[in-house]
């Protein structure tokens, strides 16, 4: 054997780092363990070869026993074991596929539930800062940059700038963080007193901390709709206040497109799969349909007596307008 025709054991030793790199860092002991359970199962069934047949025997028993969304997750990590492993490429079994996409026939997943931004503001003019000041402060900056739960748990005080009129975050991906890729920027204006709290919080901060992260605690307990008391409190799970980002936006007006660069989606079948089709959305809808309105009917009523007549009344950027006035002597 020369080193024309054979592989060195440096080759060969790269290659297998290299290999050993190709699955996700964060969750590589998840593709592991999907991967086990396979050849466990194939060593069990005294499998040798790794076909078809024996990949929709493996799905169809997991079937009984996991929902559609898990058996796609489970499909996905040990397609991406067995390609790096094995060599074996089983998104290229059509009947596999197919029986993935009939389990799913019916199924509905579970989403967390969202906060409409009046219980948001209630939340925030109402609790107590000295319980709830750092919750507080996540909920804002986790529905004004759609934020993760993960995120914000690895957010450190250097990844916000206060430039006095608002705050400039930084959210780096995981790109960013090995070195390339962009950070996602969202910003804070002066909204209420939003930068108040964020300031309060940080002045807060003991000065023996060593490490830099924002939020340094978790209290148990303090949770946003059990403080409101909304019905199913474990319903508000920790996308909420990612879905409650989108949803507010879309409620606005937003397009998607700027929906998914805000949130930092690239699908817009998942963007789409985030917002909720809340009751002041469909309130607008309702007005286009029958008023011919963009916006939302307001009405308004003001009472006044003869002593206290106002001197002027401005309206501004108003469309469709209608004026009832009731005059009683």
């Amino acid at each position: 054997c020369t080193m024309n025709n054979c592989e060195s054991e440096e080759i060969v030793e790269a290659a297998n780092i290299a290999i050993s790199n190709l699955l996700p860092t964060k969750s590589r002991s998840l593709y592991d363990i999907a991967y086990n359970r396979f050849k466990k199962w194939c060593a069990e069934k005294n499998v040798q070869v790794y076909s078809e047949n024996v990949l929709l025997a493996y799905f169809s028993e997991n079937a009984k026993n996991y929902k559609s969304s898990t058996l796609w997750a489970q499909y996905s990590m040990v397609k991406s074991c067995l390609i790096i492993y094995d060599n074996i490429d089983i998104s290229k079994f059509p009947k596999l596929i197919a029986l993935l996409k009939r389990t799913g026939d019916g199924y509905q997943a579970k989403k967390s539930k969202i906060l409409t931004k009046s219980e948001i503001d209630r939340f925030l003019s109402s609790a107590d800062d000295k319980e709830f000041l750092m919750i507080k402060v996540g909920l804002i900056l986790g529905i004004a940059g759609a934020c993760r739960t993960d995120e914000l748990v690895n957010l450190i005080v250097d990844d916000i700038e206060d430039v006095g009129s608002s705050l400039i975050v930084k959210i780096p991906n995981t790109k960013t963080i090995r070195g390339g890729g962009r950070a996602r920027i969202f910003v804070v204006t002066d909204v209420g007193n939003m930068l108040e709290l964020f300031r309060k919080y940080l002045s807060l901060r003991p000065s023996h901390v060593k490490h830099k992260r924002l939020f340094l605690y978790y209290k148990a307990g303090k949770c946003i709709a059990s403080y409101l008391e909304l019905p199913d409190v474990a319903c508000y799970t920790g996308h909420c206040l990612r879905r409650s980002s989108a949803t507010l936006l879309a409620d606005a007006g937003v397009d998607i497109t700027t929906i998914k660069r805000h949130a930092g989606w690239k699908s817009t079948t998942v963007a789409e799969g985030y917002v909720e089709n809340s009751i002041e959305n469909k309130t607008k809808i309702a007005n286009q349909v029958l008023i011919g309105t963009t916006t939302s009917a307001i009405t308004k009523t003001v009472n006044v007596s003869e002593s206290n007549i106002p001197s002027n009344i401005n309206f501004e950027n108003c469309t469709n307008v209608t004026f009832n006035l009731n005059v009683n002597k």
